[in-house]
């Protein structure tokens, strides 16, 4: 059996290793690519920390940006940020092994161990075929959404560009990603030209959901079908968390964020709004508008993420509902954290809180060192690392504003926030001897 805390070495790296230098090697020759003259409208060269920026946040497929995409690069840039942004959602390791496979090269160990850690999967087994559908399923929901997207930006944009708009919008709607083609109308204004547009939203937010969820869920599904309770255990969790965290927060922002709009409008830019902030970064209202308390809603959804093996960063839904299941189980005073009639892992707990803690640490301390170098609000400064480190892509326009300091801690919590907290700390710190124990303890908390 792998240990997955471990990884399998190979040439003295581990997988974890592995996977960090791949989004880090995509991003470097992302940035090199956008700093090209042909990369930009004006056939400029782009300056180097834009262009990293730019290919950071298209590869961790977040959406913050200090160049508007539709108004600063040629169709060339939009096209490499197309690609940063396909690879990174689908994850550098799928695609590798994918031409792997491809190629007629046999498939080792190592690569299906660095493949499970990439895409959080329980077992090494099938991991192969699990590839497989995830680079068909992703192909063919991205075809469908770019289809049914068609007909509204045709219609705007003309038959080509509406065509080039609809494939844009509908990769980056589904990996989570944020970005937009819709400057042209007005810049940075994301989703906001088409509030009123329930066809084009809905798209829009079940490419984001579908995406979100994840693929080993939709693996599930496809295996069971509707049979809900041969579903493992993940999946039920992650369907049942992402559906209340869509709902709730859709309630309050109908009741007390769009009160100047009509009931059809509230619906959707409320479940729009929801859906969007925990994962892409799409906005359809001017996030300037809404008061501190939506922000900092906002702000929670953002750091709570996607589901593990999906598209979306943030610390992902499994993690946030073990840590709420763990919470029952004390303040019920029962020994074992339980779920749907099945036992959770003491080990799965202490990881849930370990990486709950180096989210908001991260997010806590970069808000506040944000907030004092550039003398900002410190709740719009976390709202912006927020989105950053749960590679959201929303921001309320100071992006374009701050600092490059600013912007370098930007960067690494988007990094940060999609390759994931264990992955960097795996691979950064040895692993420990688990033969011997100290002496136990009692102390006291809370």
């Amino acid at each position: 059996m792998i240990k997955k805390h471990k990884g399998i070495r190979r040439s003295g790296l581990s997988s974890f290793q592995v996977i960090i230098i791949s989004f880090f090697g995509l991003i470097m020759l992302g940035t090199l690519l956008l700093m090209l003259p042909v990369s930009s409208r004006e056939k400029c060269v782009t300056p180097f920390f834009d262009s990293l920026f730019t290919a950071v946040s298209a590869t961790c497929v977040t959406g913050l940006v200090v160049r508007d995409t539709a108004t600063y690069w040629s169709l060339f840039g939009q096209a490499v940020i197309l690609l940063l942004i396909q690879i990174g959602g689908m994850g550098v390791i799928t695609i590798g092994l994918t031409v792997i496979r491809a190629s007629g090269r046999k498939i080792g160990l190592w690569q299906r161990s660095t493949m499970q850690e990439s895409i959080s999967a329980p077992k090494v087994g099938g991991i192969v075929r699990l590839t497989g559908f995830i680079l068909k399923t992703s192909v063919i929901i991205e075809l469908a959404g770019a289809v049914l997207m068609a007909p509204v930006f045709c219609r705007d944009f003309g038959i080509l560009k509406g065509i080039w708009y609809s494939v844009f919008h509908s990769i980056s709607a589904f990996c989570n990603a944020g970005f937009d083609l819709l400057g042209v109308r007005s810049p940075f204004s994301s989703l906001t030209s088409y509030s009123n547009n329930i066809y084009l939203l809905s798209i829009v937010m079940l490419l984001i959901i579908i995406g979100g969820i994840g693929f080993l869920v939709w693996d599930d599904i496809g295996t069971n079908k509707f049979r809900f309770k041969r579903y493992n255990l993940q999946s039920k969790i992650v369907l049942l968390t992402s559906l209340i965290l869509i709902i709730v927060p859709a309630v309050y922002f109908f009741f007390f964020e769009y009160g100047n709009l009509t009931i059809g409008e509230r619906i959707i830019s409320s479940l729009f709004q929801s859906v969007t902030t925990r994962t892409a970064g799409f906005n359809s209202q001017d996030l300037a508008r809404m008061d501190e308390s939506g922000n900092a809603i906002m702000i929670v959804l953002m750091l709570i993420g996607g589901s593990p093996g999906s598209t979306a960063g943030g610390m992902k839904t499994v993690t946030f509902a073990v840590l709420f299941f763990a919470a029952v189980t004390v303040f019920s005073r029962r020994n074992d954290v339980q779920c749907f009639k099945r036992r959770i892992s003491e080990e799965t707990v202490r990881t849930a809180g370990a990486i709950l803690f180096a989210y908001l640490f991260l997010f806590f301390v970069s808000g506040i060192i944000i907030s004092r170098i550039d003398d900002l609000p410190l709740l719009t400064c976390l709202f912006e690392a927020g989105s950053a480190i749960g590679t959201v892509g929303l921001t309320v326009g100071i992006t374009t504003k701050i600092s490059l300091i600013s912007r370098i801690i930007l960067m690494i919590l988007m990094f940060f926030g999609r390759v994931g907290a264990l992955t960097l700390i795996y691979a950064a710190l040895p692993s420990a001897d688990n033969n011997s124990r100290l002496p136990l303890e009692k102390i006291s908390v809370g």
